[in-house]
């Protein structure tokens, strides 16, 4: 059963009357124990055999192809991720190959947003030069006629696109056109009191637009924040099959664990139906193939073939955008992506490798597991699935992994809501997230900004920015003395 209520609101009477009030979570767990939870066969290497054996001790720890993959393999992953790293320009250029970027648009290449193949993070004064290209703003309103509604019921959009702006803020532009705008983001301490008296100084976002150029944005417009991904272990997560993700999802809470994890229902256009969505912050993209196709058409302004639209994201207000030349080819099948460079660019998202565990059997790493356990954690951060057979690519296929994500849409609470549907998700709901590889991420990207808008400063802001139906195990955690934290943290950062 979804909760409905404000995981801060819940605990009103534990506020501090005062200018800065703080939340009191508790007194620590005195003596606290957790019952020792094994490895199992397998588990330091959680892409299966796919996890890549080379060195992850540099900034590449992510750019690694899936072990397995054979030497036609190799070649086609290096040749897309050249096209996952080519920078486009405008149209018409001598460079014919790379051209029919924007007209409005928010990056360059695919590596500007998914820095080293791992995350973005929001506008920062540490990062000076940066104009939020790892990070961009979905726009979206209410349906407003019964065809809206009906295209909406059916599946085939999970959102109305905001009429003047369209679907995504483009912050940036050709020339000759003027850019639609920025965002700009203003954070607010959020004090917390854990139970031995420590005190957490979360970071609220508040999120605008600045500098619209086209005119004001529609009245009812919801705005939502989302720092690009990594990229590891796609290929590995598409395999698993649907009906094992199906299996997990409990959407009216019948076992009564507080856990209600339910799957979006979204359109392929490959499948020409209605299918789970797996891939984004909120699951709206059935595969690989749809998030690649949606990404070049919305972030950089290229056709392809699932998007064919050669202007991006431009809108009927916007005839200048239309207007401008593209960069359509014959020689792609009149696209700016043609299908050949397409499928090299999916199949290299595709076979981004998982890297091994770090230290899995470190005593405290151990401990961290079963505190992950007791607490819960796995109710969405499920650990493992067996994947299913994928056409061409026996190195993904019956690989049992440990992604430690159901890809189901769970409750997290007021705290962390965009209030901004998606198809089924609602505005309080977000797919669990992989944890894989995410102890690498200062090394890949020199940060440690989590969740959708990188507001999580490292993996204890994270957790404690957890509500909805993962309130219970947050608070827990907030119980906890800081050894059996700090343990906790030490296993996810194993992962």
């Amino acid at each position: 059963m979804r909760r409905q209520t404000s995981p801060w609101k819940a605990t009103l009477p534990f506020l501090i009357p005062g200018a800065a009030a703080v939340l009191i979570i508790g007194a620590a767990v005195a003596g606290a124990t957790f019952p020792d939870h094994p490895n199992e066969p397998g588990e330091e290497n959680p892409g299966g055999s796919a996890t890549t054996r080379q060195s992850i001790d540099t900034p590449d720890a992510f750019s690694h192809a899936s072990n397995g993959v054979g030497l036609e393999g190799e070649a086609k992953f290096k040749v897309g991720n050249a096209i996952f790293r080519k920078l486009w320009v405008s149209a018409p250029s001598s460079t014919r190959g790379s051209d029919g970027l924007g007209p409005l648009y928010n990056s360059r290449s695919c590596q500007s947003c998914h820095l080293k193949d791992g995350r973005g993070h929001p506008p920062s004064a540490n990062f000076p030069d940066d104009r939020a290209e790892s990070m961009f703003l979905r726009l979206s309103i209410p349906p407003q006629n019964d065809a809206q509604r009906h295209l909406l019921a059916e599946h085939r959009i999970n959102t109305i696109d905001e009429p003047t702006y369209g679907e995504q803020l483009q912050n940036l532009a050709v020339r000759g056109l003027d850019n639609e705008g920025h965002v700009r983001v203003e954070y607010s301490d959020l004090p917390v009191k854990l139970g031995d008296g420590t005190i957490v100084k979360l970071r609220k976002p508040t999120y605008s637009v600045e500098g619209l150029k086209y005119g004001p944005l529609h009245p009812g417009t919801m705005l939502s924040p989302r720092v690009a991904p990594q990229m590891i272990g796609l290929g590995l997560l598409e395999a698993v099959p649907e009906s094992a993700i199906r299996a997990n999802a409990d959407p009216a809470d019948s076992n009564g664990d507080g856990i209600s994890g339910r799957p979006n229902e979204v359109w392929s256009h490959k499948q020409d139906k209605v299918t789970l969505g797996r891939f984004g912050w909120k699951a709206g993209k059935s595969s690989v193939r749809e998030q690649s196709a949606s990404a070049l058409a919305t972030d950089m302004g290229l056709s392809n073939p699932i998007d064919q639209r050669a202007s991006g994201d431009c809108t009927k207000a916007q005839s200048a955008c239309l207007e401008a030349p593209n960069g359509n080819t014959q020689r792609e099948d009149n696209l700016e992506v043609g299908p050949q460079i397409f499928e090299h660019l999916v199949f290299y998202a595709e076979n981004l490798a998982v890297p091994p565990r770090r230290a899995p059997n470190d005593p405290i790493v151990r401990n961290g597991k079963a505190v992950f356990y007791s607490l819960g954690c796995q109710g969405c951060h499920k650990p493992s699935f067996t994947t299913g057979t994928v056409d061409g690519q026996p190195h993904l296929s019956g690989q049992k992994i440990w992604p430690y994500t159901d890809l189901l849409l769970h409750d997290m609470g007021e705290g962390l809501a965009d209030n901004r549907p998606e198809g089924v998700a609602d505005g309080q709901e977000w797919r669990t997230a992989p944890l894989w590889g995410i102890g690498l991420t200062q090394l890949v990207n020199g940060h440690t900004l989590f969740l959708h808008d990188g507001r999580a400063r490292n993996i204890e802001e994270a957790i404690l920015w957890h509500g909805g139906e993962a309130q219970s195990a947050r608070d827990a955690y907030a119980k906890l003395p800081k050894a059996e934290r700090d343990a906790l943290i030490k296993f996810v950062e194993s992962l």
